[in-house]
Parts: C-alpha cells; structure tokens; sequence
C-alpha cells in the first residue's frame, strides 16, 4: 500500500478555544444572514412571481443591502414588544458589523507585546484599520451574535419560541436524530458524512 506524502501545514498560532470562538462566530453570522434574508424575502411572496423582479439587493446578497430592506419591509412593520426587539437587533447587528469584517477580511498577526493578543489589519478607502481581540473577546462577540439570531426570530421571547415549537410539531436535534437512526457520529456525538460503500453490503466471506 502506497503511502501518502506528508503534508506542510502552516500554524496560525491560535489555541483550540480561540478557533472554536471564531468557529462559532462565522456559523452564527452566517445564520444570523440566511435568517434576516428569508424574513426579507417572505415580505415579497405577494408581490413577486420571479426571482429576476426581486431589488437588486436581493439578488447579489450584500449584506448591507438586505439588511437595510429588513430593516423597511420587517423591523419597521413589526408592532409592540416584537417592533422593539427587532430594532435593537437591528442597530447591535450594524454596531458589529465592523468587528465581524475585521475577522472575516483582516491579515490576521500578533505581538510579542501582549502575547495574549490577537490582531487582523486591513485596507479600507486607503484607511488601515488594525482591531485587536482576545479568547475572551470573541467569546463575548459569538454570544452577542447568537443572541441576536435567538431575538430576530423569536422577538416575542419564550411565547414565540413555544408556538414555533407547537406549529413545527416538535424538534429532535442532530445529534438526537444520528442517535435514534444509528448514523456514524464522532466522539461528541455528532453525525460525520457516511462513507460512500455505507449502504453496500459486505461480501461473502468463508471465514
């Protein structure tokens, strides 16, 4: 059997908390999007039959763009308590914004000044920007972002989690579901991707 050849990893010189931080943060935003995106996009079921009628915003997914119609087509109609929360989301989701590009598009670097100190630097209208981050500090910033994708679709708090609850019929989480179908999962539980001969059956064999 051949063996593969060794490959040359680069190390970021990060620790495992710290990338389970950012891990976190990338997932949650990305969530965070997809679900300011469909609420925007449900305020045009009625008025659009075609893709190609949608704003421009809708149709190259910048962020900034979508938001902003979130912000008319949803937060601004919403009433009551739901209005409230959905505003603040809104305006704790533009304050963090930059934060989040700092990470996303930043030339990531750190210091022999404070060791404990992350730093990503980048370009922007001819303005270098330099932000600096700690375990800690993303650990604070990937809460703040789950906590907005918990509001943006429950703003009514627990009342509107328990009737979204009762309308979906129940929830089974992921790796609940790789439990009760036997799926392989690795050792936190969680289901990995099947190999590609799982459903092929074992051969004949005269042992």
């Amino acid at each position: 059997m051949a063996h593969s050849k060794p490959k040359s990893l680069w190390d970021p010189q990060l620790s495992e908390r710290e990338v389970h931080f950012i891990g976190m943060i990338f997932v949650q935003w990305a969530s965070m999007e997809h679900e300011v995106f469909m609420q925007t996009l449900a305020t045009f079921d009625a008025e659009v039959s075609d893709a190609a009628q949608l704003p421009k915003a809708m149709n190259n997914l910048q962020f900034t763009g979508v938001l902003d119609l979130w912000k008319k087509r949803v937060v601004d109609k919403a009433k009551g308590r739901r209005a409230k929360v959905l505003l603040r989301q809104h305006e704790v989701i533009c304050k963090l914004k930059g934060y989040r590009d700092a990470l996303t598009h930043g030339m990531w670097h750190w210091s022999t000044e404070d060791l404990g100190r992350i730093s990503t630097l980048r370009v922007r209208k001819r303005e270098i920007i330099t932000t600096h981050f700690s375990a800690e500090d993303l650990w604070d910033f990937a809460s703040k972002i789950a906590e907005i994708n918990f509001n943006i679709r429950f703003p009514g708090g627990l009342i509107d989690l328990a009737r979204a609850q009762m309308q979906q019929g129940g929830f089974i989480s992921r790796r609940a579901m790789a439990m009760l179908t036997g799926a392989p999962v690795d050792r936190d539980g969680y289901p990995i991707k099947q190999p590609a001969d799982a459903n092929v059956p074992p051969k004949n064999s005269d042992a």
